[in-house]
Parts: C-alpha cells; sequence; structure tokens
C-alpha cells in the first residue's frame, strides 16, 4: 500500500517549521504552580548561554525575595526596568524600548502571563516578548501550567480559584522548546512552609487552599499530559516532514473505527476503557464512503462521535472509497500503533463480493499496526426492518434511469443509422454513457455500459439483428468498444463520487 501523506497537515507541518525557522527562539520553563524551580532553572540557563560567549540580558526576572534566585542574577547583565505611575504610586515594567535598543542576543523575561501596568506599551507581558521575537531577540520565559487560556477553566474547577491572567495556548505552540520543571507537591509544600515561594503571611493561606496536595497533584499532571502531548505533536510532524510511514512505537495510541452501527457505541466506550488503562491518548474515526447515509443512520452516527469527545477521544473524519485504505493512512498519519474495529456480521458471499471483509483487509495490510476486533451482540448490529428501504428505492431508480437512458439512445440511433453508419453510433453510445456516469452510480453505469455493447452488436453490426460478427475489423470494433465503454462509465462515475466525497 501507497503511504501518502496528508496534504494539508504535511502544508500545516511545512508552514509551522517555516514559521519557527524564521523567527528567534523562544524557550519556555514550564511548571505546574509557582515555587516549583522554573525562574532558578531559566536563570541558570542563561549562566550557561553567557559561558558561552551569547550576549544575555535581564530585561526583567522577579525573584520574590528568593535568596538562591537572587543570588543568580548577580553577574548577569541587566536592564533598568520601567517605571510608570499608577495611583499615586510606582510600578515597575520590563521597559521594552530599552531592550529593543540594548538588543542581546539574548533576553529573559520572567512571568509570560503578566499584565502590564497602565501606560505600558502592550497591555500584555507576552505581547511584549513577541515583538522582542520579531525584533531578532531570542528570549527565555517562565510560565505556570494555569495560565494557558486553555486550561483555565479546568484549573478553576480543580482548585476554585479563578485564574485572572492567560497566555494564548498558540504562544506555547510557538515556542522552540519547552522545558518542564517538575517538583513533587509535598516537596513544593515544604518549600512554601519554609518561605521560598511566599512572605509567611501568604505562605500559611496558599497552603491552605491553592496549595493543597490534591490540587498541585492534578496541576502536576496537567503540566505532565501537556508536554507529553507536545513532544508526541512533535513527532508527528517530523515523521511527516520526513515523510516516515508509521507507525513509531515511541508510546501507545488507540484508534477506533466509528460508523453508525449502535455497536460503535460499545466499540467506543471499549476503546476508552483500554487507553485510560494504557494511560494512551486515542482517536475515534469515521470514513465517509460513496454510499449515502439515511437520516436515522446520519442521526446515530452523531451520536457515537458525540460520545468518544465527551470521553476525551479526538475525533476525525476522513473520505474515502476503501474504508482499509482510510483507516490505515490515518492511522500511520497520526503515529497510531493499535485499531480497534467490531467484528462484521456479513456472510462469506458478501464479504466475497466486496473483496474480503474490512477485517481481514485491515489485518493483511496493518504491517506494525496492532489490531483489535471486538464482537458486539448480535441485536446491536442488525439493522431494524425496512430502515434500508429508501436506500433500495434510490438504487433501482439509479437502474430505471440508465435503462431507460440506454433505450432513448439505442431508439435514436436506430433512426439515425442509415445516414451516419454503424460505426458513427458507437461514439454516440459512448457519449451516452459518459453523461449516465454523472447521474447514477458506478453499477447502474457498468450495466449500461454492458447493455449498449450488447445492443451495438445486435442491432447496428452487419449482419444486423444476430450476435454474430461476419468482419474481424468489426469483432475488434466490439471488444474494443465494449472495454472502452465499460472503463469510461467506471471512471466517470468514479469522479462523480470523489467530488461529492470532496464536496461533502
Amino acid at each position: 500500500m501507497e503511504h501518502r501523506p496528508d496534504p494539508d497537515a504535511l502544508l500545516a507541518a511545512v508552514q509551522k517549521e517555516e514559521a519557527r525557522q524564521g523567527r528567534a527562539r523562544l524557550k519556555i520553563f514550564f511548571g505546574m504552580a509557582a515555587g516549583v524551580g522554573k525562574t532558578f532553572a531559566m536563570l541558570e540557563a542563561a549562566h550557561q548561554q553567557l559561558s558561552e560567549g551569547i550576549d544575555v540580558a535581564v530585561a526583567f526576572v522577579e525573584t520574590h525575595g528568593r535568596g538562591e534566585t537572587e543570588a543568580l542574577l548577580r553577574g548577569l547583565p541587566a536592564i533598568p526596568r520601567q517605571q510608570l505611575s499608577y495611583r499615586s504610586g510606582i510600578l515597575e515594567e520590563m521597559d521594552l524600548d530599552a531592550t529593543l535598543a540594548r538588543n542581546p542576543q539574548l533576553a529573559l523575561v520572567d512571568e509570560l502571563a503578566h499584565t502590564n501596568a497602565p501606560g505600558a506599551r502592550h497591555p500584555k507581558r507576552y505581547q511584549d516578548v513577541l515583538e522582542l521575537l520579531d525584533a531578532g531577540i531570542d528570549v527565555y520565559t517562565t510560565l505556570n501550567v494555569q495560565h494557558l487560556e486553555s486550561r483555565a477553566d479546568t484549573v478553576r474547577q480543580i482548585t476554585g480559584a479563578r485564574v485572572q491572567e492567560t497566555v494564548p495556548d498558540s504562544i506555547f505552540e510557538m515556542a522552540n522548546e519547552i522545558q518542564l520543571i517538575d517538583l513533587e507537591p509535598a516537596e513544593l509544600r515544604q518549600r512554601l512552609a519554609e518561605g521560598k515561594v511566599y512572605v509567611p503571611e501568604s505562605a500559611d493561606v496558599a497552603a491552605a487552599n491553592f496549595f493543597r496536595v490534591g490540587n498541585l497533584t492534578a496541576l502536576r499532571e496537567m503540566a505532565l499530559r501537556l508536554t507529553a502531548e507536545r513532544v508526541d505533536h512533535e513527532l508527528r510532524e517530523y515523521m511527516l516532514l520526513k515523510h516516515i510511514a508509521g507507525p513509531w512505537k515511541s508510546g501507545e495510541r488507540l484508534m477506533v473505527a466509528v460508523s453508525p452501527s449502535p455497536l460503535s457505541e460499545r466499540l467506543v466506550r471499549w476503546t476508552r476503557r483500554m487507553a485510560y488503562t494504557m494511560e494512551a491518548p486515542w482517536l475515534a474515526v469515521f470514513v465517509e464512503t460513496p454510499k449515502p447515509l439515511l437520516p436515522e443512520e446520519q442521526v446515530r452516527l452523531q451520536q457515537n462521535l458525540a460520545l468518544a469527545r465527551e470521553l476525551g477521544g479526538e475525533v476525525v473524519t476522513s473520505a474515502d472509497r476503501d474504508p482499509a485504505q482510510a483507516l490505515l493512512r490515518l492511522a500511520r498519519q497520526h503515529n497510531v500503533t493499535q485499531i480497534v474495529i467490531g467484528k462484521p456480521e456479513q456472510t462469506w458471499l458478501q464479504e466475497l463480493l466486496r473483496g474480503g471483509s474490512l477485517v481481514d483487509r485491515l489485518v493483511r495490510a496493518s504491517g506494525d499496526i496492532d489490531i483489535y476486533i471486538v464482537r458486539g451482540d448480535r441485536a446491536e448490529t442488525i439493522r431494524g426492518e425496512g430502515t434500508t428501504e429508501p436506500a433500495q428505492d434510490r438504487r433501482w431508480a439509479q437502474y430505471a434511469l440508465a435503462l431507460g437512458v440506454v433505450a432513448g439512445a439505442v431508439g435514436l440511433n436506430l433512426l439515425a443509422v442509415p445516414f451516419i453508419g454503424y460505426t458513427a453510433v458507437a461514439l454516440v453510445l459512448l457519449f451516452a454513457i459518459s453523461v449516465l456516469g454523472a447521474i447514477v452510480d458506478r453499477g447502474p453505469t457498468l450495466v449500461a455500459a454492458a447493455l449498449t455493447a450488447l445492443l451495438w452488436d445486435l442491432l447496428f453490426i452487419p449482419p444486423r439483428f444476430t450476435f454474430s460478427i461476419s468482419r474481424v475489423e468489426d469483432a475488434l470494433m466490439f471488444v474494443m468498444y465494449f472495454i472502452i465503454a465499460l472503463v469510461l462509465g467506471s471512471l466517470t462515475a468514479r469522479l462523480r463520487t470523489q467530488e461529492r466525497l470532496v464536496r461533502h
């Protein structure tokens, strides 16, 4: 099987990589809460850069009175802060203009989510950082997980504290490097008690509220998962840019095939339980095929996909004539290691007519991807009586239309054959087949193509009204017509199907 990358995903990865290369570097020292040592780690890294000859400048670093942090500030060139008047007082902020004028190779900017005082050029510090990056200045900065915009509501539900200062997730995503500064919750509480996070008066209040062990454990899990997700995205982008066919089993990732079947609900729940046990991310994938869905199937499909979203799965949809190829293509694009699919309830004859069951084709072509086959209750997988009648009616209507077009084209040619000759009749019939392929599905088109070939032989090729052919060149023309009509009808119907899928 050809492993072609998704062009949209490839373009997005290329554009993201070009944006990173065309901009100064941003490194975020990331942690679960204040006091884990982000600023300390940033200053240590800055000293290392300074020792290597890099021009480093402290644009703004807040020590909060921590002696070890203040000690690390010594020896690092600092840019004077901007003094801003606010409510009969003076507030100190980063002097953006002075930093741009100083133009260091690397600027240290603490507390990325900070809100600037009135009078500063930008309302938020992350906007100052963006301007530094645009000016070609690399930036080291610090950020807590609760200050990410997408995590603010979750943090409020966990801790009960509303997060006032947030940073768009796009800033986190554009960073060239994320360094996680991790610390055990018990150790952080010990640092808090020793006055290394806040002054003693504030430390007691913080320990009883935000810095409870349960809160810190949840925040730590969020920070670890977010960092792991970023590493996973970077791996997938690397594989995409380098055209590497997955999966790389650096970590488990599950994918469940979802359809309108009632069995899909059970498959989604089964996959969620498996992903929870394995502590692995998972996707729910639906592949749109040329076969139209009934209204009740559309409703059931949306319910199944909504359940997947509710249970924490990433929902992906695609369109393809062959669901097996689509599932494997998506699995390799998303570095999936295991695919979950329902066991089919088709007869051996139905599977033979379709080129084998979906499960068999997946197993044969899966390569390094593991396949889980989950069987549902038989009552779940059988459609209700009469649910396929509208689709059956549409199919029979298409066959009736195809027969009508063939009858009309043959009738007109019977009238015109004395004037145009039987060879020109073949061109007219081929034209009718191409038009028909743009209207009906593949099955009726192929039936019409075969029927016109037989009728052309019976009614137009000498001797007429027999299936015998006297001349060798006429026999050759008949064979070529038969092949061309089948190929033309099939290609036209396929183009129509693909166009419909793309539009959908």
